[in-house]
């Protein structure tokens, strides 16, 4: 045999294999690239139509608010149809939903000092809705130092108002800024309770138990609780706004009836009411409805692998339009 032919047809298959090697690695790299691809538009389809299935639930709940407003609005109470939780089986998954009335709890806003008081500072205009919230401390944790409660009241009125003067043990923008990560107070009002773990003051032994009893109403300092739908467990918000001892507030809502109060007037009537010393002010006495205008839906949906949860905050106008103020998108 000539060598120089074999070295030749040696060369030749090997040159041969690696491009069998070459065309090896590039089909299955482009397998691996059309599998990946195939998977991803999957997803993206599930998260979409899981997605859609939220909003579809969204507008099914705006619509009944609507109807319940038209049907049974001058009385809102936890026994009617829309405080049941709505489960709706579909195939692959699901729709799972539950609305909230958003005045039975309390609205940190309302501590906001409008832009036309001209006195500047909180507590020529505040004092009432301030001790409610220091009320509402003590409930949450009666081992809070007065000291304590007094430099959160403060510093919420602070991170609220507009101006950067100091309100009582409140704290401004310095406090912040000398923090190790600095940050300045929102001098506006708060979009989500979240944010009530940047405020001075606040301490993690006791901010989870606070939170839910506390609410955002965005842009809005109403402080309107709806007596009837406020739960026996979140009874700490009658007790502040009312003065009453946690157990009373607890025995009272126990004892409203099935469905709550009729008028306000019947509220006010209330023996433990009617007991009270001091008796609730005009002022009080404007805190409380058998009404409500604030609802937030709580939506989680399944779609195949696909899952999506979404609250929905909404506001009946004094028309019963009901409109979408705030889409929060996570959590259940």
């Amino acid at each position: 045999m000539n060598p120089q032919k074999s070295k030749q047809q040696g060369v030749a298959l090997i040159v041969v294999l690696l491009i069998v090697a070459i065309v090896s690695v590039l089909a299955t790299e482009m397998g691996s690239r059309l599998q990946l691809q195939v998977k991803r538009a999957s997803n993206i389809k599930e998260n979409n139509q899981a997605y859609w299935y939220a909003m579809g639930a969204e507008q099914y709940a705006r619509k009944s608010i609507k109807q319940l407003m038209v049907n049974d609005g001058k009385v809102i109470h936890l026994e009617q149809p829309w405080n049941q939780e709505f489960v709706y089986p579909i195939e692959g998954g699901g729709i799972q939903a539950q609305l909230i009335d958003m005045q039975s709890c309390f609205n940190l806003n309302a501590l906001r000092v409008p832009a036309d008081n001209p006195s500047g500072g909180g507590e020529p205009l505040l004092p009432d809705r301030m001790l409610a919230f220091e009320r509402l401390l003590q409930n949450v944790d009666p081992a809070i130092p007065s000291y304590n409660i007094d430099i959160l009241r403060d510093s919420l009125v602070d991170w609220l108002d507009q101006d950067d003067r100091q309100t009582g043990y409140g704290a401004e923008d310095s406090e912040y800024e000398s923090l190790q990560f600095p940050y300045v107070a929102a001098n506006n009002f708060m979009v989500h309770k979240s944010e009530l773990r940047l405020i001075h003051g606040v301490e993690v032994s006791w901010l989870r138990e606070l939170l839910k009893l506390v609410c955002v109403l965005p842009n809005d300092s109403l402080f309107l609780i709806n007596i009837n739908t406020v739960s026996e467990e979140n009874a700490a918000v009658i007790a502040a706004a009312t003065g009453l001892p946690l157990s009373d507030a607890q025995s009272l809502l126990a004892n409203r009836g099935s469905e709550g109060y009729q008028t306000t007037e019947a509220f006010f009537n209330d023996p433990s009411i009617q007991a009270l010393e001091p008796r609730l002010s005009e002022e009080q006495k404007k805190w409380f409805d058998v009404k409500t205008s604030h609802f937030i839906l709580h939506t989680k949906t399944k779609y195949n692998e696909a899952t999506f949860s979404m609250k929905t905050l909404f506001k009946v106008d004094s028309s019963n339009n009901v409109n979408i103020i705030r889409r929060d998108f996570g959590g259940f």
